[in-house]
């Protein structure tokens, strides 16, 4: 290892004795009280320190809920900044020499903190500070969802934006006409345009032409010295991405122009009590129509089967489409569909913000079997929202497929299900039945659905009628803390026909406060066979997933150990831990950002909406504490990390919890950022509290 630095040893030197105490003010009780911290046995965060209790009466218990680490890497939150600044080449600011002064570690935005109202004095605020019977109430602060995170939509882009028409090479004919906003003058956009982030262009170095031309941030490697837009010939390809969303698609939905016959038929035997199905005697459906909507398979077009009290149509020339088959008429029986064999993989969490496609292509390459893409709404898809038919696109590596839909009734949530079914292409389709967040669950969504059991029956029987995949369940134990439900429903879901059930381990009560109950899966697990159920919660090492396996659950579901370490797949699979150096994190942050451009483009925009995604991803990443540094194998995911200096200053750079910190690692891949750009994370701030 290399020599450390004199602040680092000053940092080691103020932890030799008290190792594990991180304020200053406990270590000198630490120090006064004549204490040796003696080495750690195993499972010592878990077991609290009982009064009175026997064993060394000098041993230091470490702090609970702290990850242990080496007693010389660690060090003190001032020092770490200090030594983060100081190869920066920057000088420590204020704000972190001065640090919070109530303790916290993270600092918050500023919209995070309780405001006041509109007239509201400092004085009134300090009358109301003090409680009635003259003792000073302490400030509370605005905790829970980071319901006040400001989303700021940058508009830096339409300035001075280049046509589309000249991007796409098409400048004969403009798109928009007469009413065009945008500039159609290439010399006075370059003028403009800010410089190259670098000299190699992604897009043209995986598929011979960058379709972006002279608004591309690395434009200088793909054009000629007249300003056109080169292309290699040998490697002409368009991107391979799959379910995207049609043009001609996308203007049915916004005119309600598609007819869902089959969700209508299923809906209306659901609203009678009857089991959705085809009709016993099926007739011939009428005559299609003139003109079918694009997009729209030719029996969706059809009338629904006639019932045995109706008169059927006078026999006469039918205009049909292709060769005669059955499946107009005779549907596929649920012991007839595709099943869905995963049983013993990994399957990638569908992971909100976090789970894009440029992620999960790294949790691919790492060995995640199965993926599924990120919690959409059904009826934003009905509408046709481009950024929500977004969240179903797929990539080729994807060999096993899902998406996951959110909705609160049974027609919306049927009628998106055979959109889809005749739409894209997938594997799966799952319901999300576990999203806690008060958006979702007040209009009857997500957790909600677990106490409304009769329309969580009609959603389910109405999806599976109309789908041609399987369709499985993702559900958390219940809705508060002490009161489980799925043990309950897991029969239920089995009877009305889903193929396969994942189980959160937490109430949506508990959040991420508690600690997921594996002992609750494995009684759930015999509840719901021979249905499979998967298992999810708090695995982040093999040693996890191989006691997750132990309960008899099907196979395991990764969430936040993947954001924290998407190696994680790769370490179950060889049955190791991995000592992954900063460097090779490093790489992996790199082919985060290659495949976000590849995925979101490389202009402007493109480039800083993966920075966006990236610094998310960092937010997570920050909580990883490398192998070699542990004292204790492995690393909970409950744990904090205490303030550490890595081997060396990158792994010291990844494990800083400032923003700031994550800035500057998005700018060794991306470039500097713009003077306007504000980041702040979706996820709460302090996160293990």
């Amino acid at each position: 290892m290399a020599a450390l630095g004199a602040t680092q040893a000053c940092a080691f030197h103020q932890y030799d004795r008290g190792r594990h105490t991180r304020d200053p003010e406990g270590l000198a009780a630490t120090l006064q009280s004549g204490c040796e911290g003696g080495p750690m046995a195993e499972g010592a965060v878990e077991a609290p320190a009982e009064s009175g209790g026997g064993g060394d009466p000098g041993a230091i218990e470490p702090e609970r809920g702290v990850a242990s680490i080496k007693l010389q890497y660690l060090t003190t939150k001032e020092h770490f900044h200090e030594f983060l600044e100081a190869k920066g080449q920057e000088k420590p600011s204020q704000e972190t020499e001065a640090g919070d002064p109530a303790g916290n570690d993270l600092d918050e935005p500023e919209a995070k903190r309780i405001r006041l109202e509109d007239g509201q004095t400092e004085d009134r605020q300090t009358e109301e500070a003090v409680e009635p019977g003259g003792q000073p109430q302490a400030q509370k602060r605005a905790r829970g969802q980071n319901k006040c995170r400001p989303h700021v939509k940058p508009t830096h882009y339409d300035k001075n934006r280049l046509c589309p028409s000249l991007v796409q090479e098409s400048a004969a004919k403009c798109f928009y006409g007469d009413r065009c906003r945008f500039l159609h003058d290439v010399g006075r956009y370059l003028e403009t345009k800010p410089a190259d982030l670098g000299p190699h262009c992604v897009l043209f170095e995986t598929f011979g032409r960058c379709p972006y031309g002279v608004t591309c941030r690395f434009a200088g490697a793909h054009l000629g010295p007249e300003g056109q837009n080169l292309v290699k010939e040998g490697l002409v390809q368009a991107p391979p991405i799959r379910n995207g969303l049609d043009k001609v698609l996308q203007q049915q939905l916004r005119k309600r122009k598609i007819h869902f016959k089959r969700a209508e038929q299923a809906l209306r035997q659901l609203s009678k009590g009857q089991l959705p199905g085809p009709t016993p005697e099926a007739t011939v459906p009428e005559v299609l129509e003139a003109e079918g909507a694009p997009g729209q398979d030719s029996c969706d077009a059809q009338q629904a089967p006639q019932g045995p009290g109706t008169v059927p149509p006078p026999r006469g020339p039918l205009r049909t489409c292709g060769p005669l088959t059955d499946e107009d008429v005779v549907r596929l029986q649920p012991c007839e569909k595709k099943r869905l064999d995963i049983s013993g993989k990994l399957y990638l969490a569908p992971l909100t913000t976090c789970g894009n496609l440029p992620f999960r292509r790294v949790c691919k390459r790492f060995g995640a079997d199965v993926t599924c893409g990120e919690m959409a709404v059904c009826i934003n898809l009905l509408q046709g929202q481009t950024s929500e038919w977004a969240l179903l696109k797929r990539h080729p590596c994807e060999d096993v497929f899902g998406v996951q839909l959110e909705g609160a009734f049974p027609d919306t949530m049927t009628k998106c299900a055979e959109l889809l079914n005749r739409t894209i292409e997938v594997d799966f389709v799952d319901i999300n039945v576990g999203c806690p967040i008060d958006l979702v669950y007040k209009k009857g969504g997500g957790c909600a659905l677990m106490n409304r059991s009769a329309k969580f029956q009609q959603i389910v029987r109405g999806m599976n009628q109309v789908l041609d995949v399987p369709l499985t369940v993702k559900l958390r134990t219940g809705i508060h803390e002490r009161m489980n439900l799925a043990h309950r429903l897991l029969p239920e879901l089995r009877d009305w026909g889903a193929a396969l059930v994942t189980l959160h381990g937490r109430s949506r009560e508990q959040r991420y406060t508690k600690l997921a109950d594996w002992r609750y899966i494995e009684q759930c697990v015999t509840a719901a066979s021979p249905m499979p159920l998967f298992g999810n919660g708090d695995i982040l090492s093999y040693e996890d997933a191989n006691r997750a396996m132990q309960t008899g659950v099907a196979g395991i579901m990764i969430a936040r150990g993947a954001l924290l370490k998407p190696w994680l797949f790769t370490e179950i699979k060889e049955q190791r831990h991995w000592d992954i150096s900063s460097s090779e994190r490093l790489d992996i942050l790199r082919d985060f950002a290659h495949y976000g451009l590849e995925h979101w483009g490389s202009d402007t925009q493109g480039v800083e909406k993966t920075r966006r995604f990236l610094l998310e991803w960092l937010s997570f990443l920050c909580r990883y504490v490398p192998v070699g540094l542990l004292e204790r194998l492995p690393q909970r995911i409950n744990e904090r990390p205490p303030y550490y200096l890595g081997r060396d200053y990158l792994e010291t750079l990844m494990a800083s919890q400032k923003a700031a910190d994550w800035i500057r690692i998005s700018e060794m891949l991306l470039g500097p950022v713009p003077p306007n750009f504000v980041f702040l994370p979706k996820h709460k701030a302090n996160a293990y509290k």
